[in-house]
Protein backbone atom coordinates (compact mmCIF):
# COMPACT_ATOMS: atom_id res chain seq x y z
CA UNK A 1 0.00 0.00 0.00
CA UNK A 2 1.11 3.04 -0.88
CA UNK A 3 0.21 6.45 0.90
CA UNK A 4 0.64 8.83 -1.73
CA UNK A 5 -2.33 11.59 -2.23
CA UNK A 6 -2.88 11.78 -5.88
CA UNK A 7 -5.59 14.61 -7.34
CA UNK A 8 -7.38 16.19 -6.44
CA UNK A 9 -4.88 18.77 -4.70
CA UNK A 10 -5.59 19.59 -1.52
CA UNK A 11 -7.62 22.63 -1.98
CA UNK A 12 -10.06 20.95 -3.51
CA UNK A 13 -13.67 20.68 -2.14
CA UNK A 14 -13.51 17.15 -2.95
CA UNK A 15 -11.56 14.08 -0.66
CA UNK A 16 -8.55 13.59 -1.99
CA UNK A 17 -7.25 10.05 -3.35
CA UNK A 18 -4.86 7.58 -2.23
CA UNK A 19 -2.55 6.30 -5.88
CA UNK A 20 -2.97 1.80 -5.27
CA UNK A 21 -1.49 -0.93 -6.81
CA UNK A 22 -3.26 -3.36 -8.67
CA UNK A 23 -2.06 -6.18 -5.86
CA UNK A 24 -4.94 -3.75 -3.69
CA UNK A 25 -7.94 -5.70 -4.80
CA UNK A 26 -6.64 -8.55 -3.36
CA UNK A 27 -5.13 -6.99 -0.14
CA UNK A 28 -9.11 -5.79 0.08
CA UNK A 29 -10.17 -9.48 0.08
CA UNK A 30 -7.82 -11.03 2.35
CA UNK A 31 -8.86 -7.97 4.74
CA UNK A 32 -12.57 -9.10 3.72
CA UNK A 33 -11.59 -12.80 4.73
CA UNK A 34 -10.43 -11.64 8.30
CA UNK A 35 -13.15 -9.60 8.53
CA UNK A 36 -15.63 -12.69 7.99
CA UNK A 37 -13.78 -15.12 10.31
CA UNK A 38 -14.63 -12.61 12.67
CA UNK A 39 -17.84 -11.67 12.52
CA UNK A 40 -19.23 -14.64 10.66
CA UNK A 41 -23.11 -14.99 11.59
CA UNK A 42 -23.61 -11.23 10.66
CA UNK A 43 -22.16 -11.77 7.43
CA UNK A 44 -23.80 -15.24 6.95
CA UNK A 45 -26.95 -13.20 7.11
CA UNK A 46 -26.36 -10.82 4.50
CA UNK A 47 -25.07 -13.89 2.54
CA UNK A 48 -28.37 -15.68 2.58
CA UNK A 49 -30.56 -12.49 2.46
CA UNK A 50 -28.87 -11.20 -0.73
CA UNK A 51 -28.53 -14.51 -2.63
CA UNK A 52 -32.11 -15.34 -1.74
CA UNK A 53 -32.60 -12.09 -3.50
CA UNK A 54 -30.85 -12.57 -6.27
CA UNK A 55 -32.31 -15.91 -7.21
CA UNK A 56 -35.58 -13.55 -7.12
CA UNK A 57 -34.43 -11.43 -9.70
CA UNK A 58 -33.23 -14.55 -11.98
CA UNK A 59 -36.38 -16.35 -11.69
CA UNK A 60 -39.04 -12.87 -12.24
CA UNK A 61 -41.93 -13.79 -14.01
CA UNK A 62 -41.50 -11.58 -17.45
CA UNK A 63 -39.44 -11.80 -20.73
CA UNK A 64 -36.20 -13.16 -21.43
CA UNK A 65 -35.07 -9.52 -21.58
CA UNK A 66 -36.30 -8.78 -18.47
CA UNK A 67 -35.38 -11.46 -16.46
CA UNK A 68 -31.18 -10.84 -18.34
CA UNK A 69 -31.90 -7.35 -17.19
CA UNK A 70 -32.33 -8.07 -13.82
CA UNK A 71 -29.81 -11.05 -13.19
CA UNK A 72 -27.08 -8.44 -15.11
CA UNK A 73 -28.48 -5.31 -13.18
CA UNK A 74 -28.26 -7.31 -9.69
CA UNK A 75 -24.38 -5.81 -9.95
CA UNK A 76 -25.84 -2.12 -10.64
CA UNK A 77 -27.70 -2.20 -7.00
CA UNK A 78 -25.24 -4.30 -5.47
CA UNK A 79 -23.39 -1.35 -3.41
CA UNK A 80 -26.46 -0.30 -1.64
CA UNK A 81 -27.60 -3.85 -0.97
CA UNK A 82 -24.47 -4.52 1.10
CA UNK A 83 -24.73 -0.91 3.30
CA UNK A 84 -25.28 -3.55 6.38
CA UNK A 85 -21.78 -5.47 5.77
CA UNK A 86 -19.79 -2.07 5.29
CA UNK A 87 -21.39 -1.66 8.96
CA UNK A 88 -20.00 -5.54 9.89
CA UNK A 89 -16.63 -4.12 8.10
CA UNK A 90 -16.50 -0.88 10.74
CA UNK A 91 -17.26 -2.78 13.94
CA UNK A 92 -14.69 -5.16 13.38
CA UNK A 93 -11.65 -2.55 12.54
CA UNK A 94 -12.72 -0.62 15.63
CA UNK A 95 -12.78 -4.22 17.80
CA UNK A 96 -16.28 -4.05 18.27
CA UNK A 97 -18.87 -6.40 18.86
CA UNK A 98 -21.03 -7.19 15.41
CA UNK A 99 -24.89 -7.61 16.26
CA UNK A 100 -26.87 -8.48 13.22
CA UNK A 101 -29.35 -5.88 14.21
CA UNK A 102 -27.30 -2.70 14.27
CA UNK A 103 -25.93 -3.43 11.31
CA UNK A 104 -29.79 -3.49 9.34
CA UNK A 105 -30.17 0.21 9.99
CA UNK A 106 -26.57 1.25 8.75
CA UNK A 107 -28.41 3.68 6.27
CA UNK A 108 -29.45 6.04 9.01
CA UNK A 109 -25.78 7.24 9.22
CA UNK A 110 -26.65 9.27 6.20
CA UNK A 111 -30.11 8.80 5.52
CA UNK A 112 -30.56 11.80 3.11
CA UNK A 113 -28.07 11.09 0.67
CA UNK A 114 -28.08 7.19 0.70
CA UNK A 115 -32.16 7.18 0.48
CA UNK A 116 -30.96 9.75 -2.71
CA UNK A 117 -28.31 7.33 -4.12
CA UNK A 118 -30.55 4.28 -3.53
CA UNK A 119 -33.27 6.13 -5.47
CA UNK A 120 -30.43 6.91 -8.53
CA UNK A 121 -29.45 3.24 -8.85
CA UNK A 122 -33.35 2.10 -8.85
CA UNK A 123 -33.84 4.44 -11.97
CA UNK A 124 -30.37 3.46 -13.15
CA UNK A 125 -31.77 0.17 -13.36
CA UNK A 126 -34.98 0.91 -15.05
CA UNK A 127 -33.08 2.26 -17.36
CA UNK A 128 -30.72 -0.79 -17.56
CA UNK A 129 -34.04 -2.93 -18.03
CA UNK A 130 -35.28 -0.80 -20.95
CA UNK A 131 -31.94 -0.87 -22.98
CA UNK A 132 -32.05 -4.47 -22.09
CA UNK A 133 -35.16 -4.84 -23.97
CA UNK A 134 -34.33 -2.90 -26.67
CA UNK A 135 -31.15 -4.53 -27.71
CA UNK A 136 -33.00 -7.95 -27.74
CA UNK A 137 -35.54 -6.87 -29.73
CA UNK A 138 -33.34 -5.45 -32.05
CA UNK A 139 -32.55 -9.10 -32.52
CA UNK A 140 -35.39 -10.72 -32.01
CA UNK A 141 -38.80 -10.36 -34.90
CA UNK A 142 -41.92 -10.50 -33.32
CA UNK A 143 -43.16 -10.76 -29.41
CA UNK A 144 -40.19 -10.72 -27.08
CA UNK A 145 -38.84 -14.69 -26.51
CA UNK A 146 -39.55 -15.81 -22.52
CA UNK A 147 -37.44 -16.15 -20.25
CA UNK A 148 -37.17 -20.17 -21.27
CA UNK A 149 -36.89 -19.91 -24.32
CA UNK A 150 -34.45 -16.98 -25.02
CA UNK A 151 -31.27 -19.05 -25.01
CA UNK A 152 -32.10 -21.88 -27.07
CA UNK A 153 -33.01 -18.58 -29.29
CA UNK A 154 -29.88 -17.11 -28.69
CA UNK A 155 -28.10 -20.49 -29.52
CA UNK A 156 -30.58 -20.88 -32.85
CA UNK A 157 -29.88 -17.15 -34.11
CA UNK A 158 -27.46 -16.62 -37.31
CA UNK A 159 -26.53 -14.14 -35.07
CA UNK A 160 -25.75 -15.11 -32.00
CA UNK A 161 -22.52 -13.85 -31.84
CA UNK A 162 -23.25 -10.52 -32.42
CA UNK A 163 -26.22 -10.25 -30.06
CA UNK A 164 -23.85 -11.69 -27.43
CA UNK A 165 -21.15 -8.36 -28.34
CA UNK A 166 -23.98 -5.94 -28.27
CA UNK A 167 -25.12 -7.13 -25.45
CA UNK A 168 -21.88 -7.47 -24.01
CA UNK A 169 -20.38 -3.83 -25.03
CA UNK A 170 -23.95 -2.12 -24.01
CA UNK A 171 -23.70 -3.66 -20.68
CA UNK A 172 -19.82 -2.47 -20.24
CA UNK A 173 -20.32 0.74 -20.99
CA UNK A 174 -23.93 0.98 -18.37
CA UNK A 175 -21.62 -1.14 -15.70
CA UNK A 176 -18.74 1.24 -16.06
CA UNK A 177 -20.16 4.29 -15.59
CA UNK A 178 -22.01 2.81 -12.78
CA UNK A 179 -19.14 1.01 -11.22
CA UNK A 180 -17.40 4.51 -11.57
CA UNK A 181 -19.79 6.43 -9.60
CA UNK A 182 -20.40 3.88 -6.77
CA UNK A 183 -17.11 2.08 -6.47
CA UNK A 184 -16.36 3.91 -3.24
CA UNK A 185 -19.22 6.35 -3.03
CA UNK A 186 -21.80 4.32 -0.20
CA UNK A 187 -19.44 3.50 2.27
CA UNK A 188 -18.27 7.02 1.79
CA UNK A 189 -21.99 8.07 2.55
CA UNK A 190 -22.06 5.66 5.29
CA UNK A 191 -18.93 6.85 7.12
CA UNK A 192 -18.90 10.30 6.64
CA UNK A 193 -22.41 11.90 8.52
CA UNK A 194 -22.53 14.84 6.35
CA UNK A 195 -20.98 14.03 2.88
CA UNK A 196 -23.56 14.54 0.27
CA UNK A 197 -24.48 12.26 -2.97
CA UNK A 198 -22.93 14.47 -5.86
CA UNK A 199 -19.35 14.83 -3.67
CA UNK A 200 -19.43 10.90 -2.94
CA UNK A 201 -20.01 10.36 -6.78
CA UNK A 202 -17.60 12.63 -8.02
CA UNK A 203 -15.03 11.44 -5.14
CA UNK A 204 -16.15 7.69 -6.79
CA UNK A 205 -15.10 8.51 -9.94
CA UNK A 206 -11.79 10.26 -9.34
CA UNK A 207 -10.49 7.18 -7.68
CA UNK A 208 -11.11 5.38 -10.82
CA UNK A 209 -9.98 7.86 -13.28
CA UNK A 210 -6.63 7.76 -10.80
CA UNK A 211 -6.10 4.22 -10.22
CA UNK A 212 -7.65 2.97 -13.83
CA UNK A 213 -6.41 -0.30 -13.62
CA UNK A 214 -6.42 -1.46 -9.92
CA UNK A 215 -10.17 -0.20 -10.02
CA UNK A 216 -11.06 -1.90 -13.08
CA UNK A 217 -8.90 -5.24 -11.82
CA UNK A 218 -11.35 -4.99 -8.87
CA UNK A 219 -14.48 -4.58 -11.09
CA UNK A 220 -13.27 -7.71 -13.29
CA UNK A 221 -12.74 -9.82 -9.68
CA UNK A 222 -16.40 -8.61 -8.89
CA UNK A 223 -18.02 -9.55 -11.85
CA UNK A 224 -16.27 -13.07 -11.62
CA UNK A 225 -16.91 -13.83 -8.09
CA UNK A 226 -20.71 -12.87 -8.65
CA UNK A 227 -20.66 -15.11 -11.90
CA UNK A 228 -19.07 -17.87 -10.23
CA UNK A 229 -22.02 -17.33 -7.57
CA UNK A 230 -24.61 -17.54 -9.57
CA UNK A 231 -23.11 -20.73 -11.10
CA UNK A 232 -23.32 -22.13 -8.28
CA UNK A 233 -27.29 -21.99 -8.62
CA UNK A 234 -26.84 -18.77 -5.88
CA UNK A 235 -24.93 -21.34 -2.97
CA UNK A 236 -21.72 -19.73 -3.99
CA UNK A 237 -23.29 -16.30 -3.65
CA UNK A 238 -23.92 -16.87 0.39
CA UNK A 239 -19.92 -16.60 0.82
CA UNK A 240 -19.02 -14.31 -2.40
CA UNK A 241 -21.73 -10.92 -1.70
CA UNK A 242 -20.03 -11.10 2.09
CA UNK A 243 -16.92 -10.93 1.11
CA UNK A 244 -17.23 -8.83 -1.37
CA UNK A 245 -18.97 -5.86 0.56
CA UNK A 246 -16.46 -6.00 3.27
CA UNK A 247 -13.88 -5.92 0.60
CA UNK A 248 -15.47 -2.74 -0.72
CA UNK A 249 -14.99 -1.18 2.25
CA UNK A 250 -11.28 -1.78 2.50
CA UNK A 251 -11.26 -0.18 -0.59
CA UNK A 252 -12.80 2.72 0.28
CA UNK A 253 -10.71 2.89 3.41
CA UNK A 254 -7.10 2.44 1.33
CA UNK A 255 -8.41 4.59 -2.06
CA UNK A 256 -9.76 7.62 -0.28
CA UNK A 257 -7.47 9.75 2.49
CA UNK A 258 -9.23 10.25 5.72
CA UNK A 259 -10.81 13.72 6.36
CA UNK A 260 -8.43 16.21 7.83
Amino acid sequence: MTNEVREPERDSPFPQIRQITLAAPFRWLRAAWVDFRKAPVPSLFYGVVLAAMGAALANSPGTGAVELALVTGFLLVGPFMLMGLYDIARRVQRGEDVMIGPTMAAWKANVSSIGFYAVILALLLAVWIRISIVVVALFFEGAPPSASSLLKDIMASPEALTFVAAYLAAGFGFALFVFATSVVSLPMLYDREKMDTLTAMITSFNALRLNFWPMLTWAAIIVVLIAAGFATLYVGLVLVLPLVGLATWHAYREVVAPTP
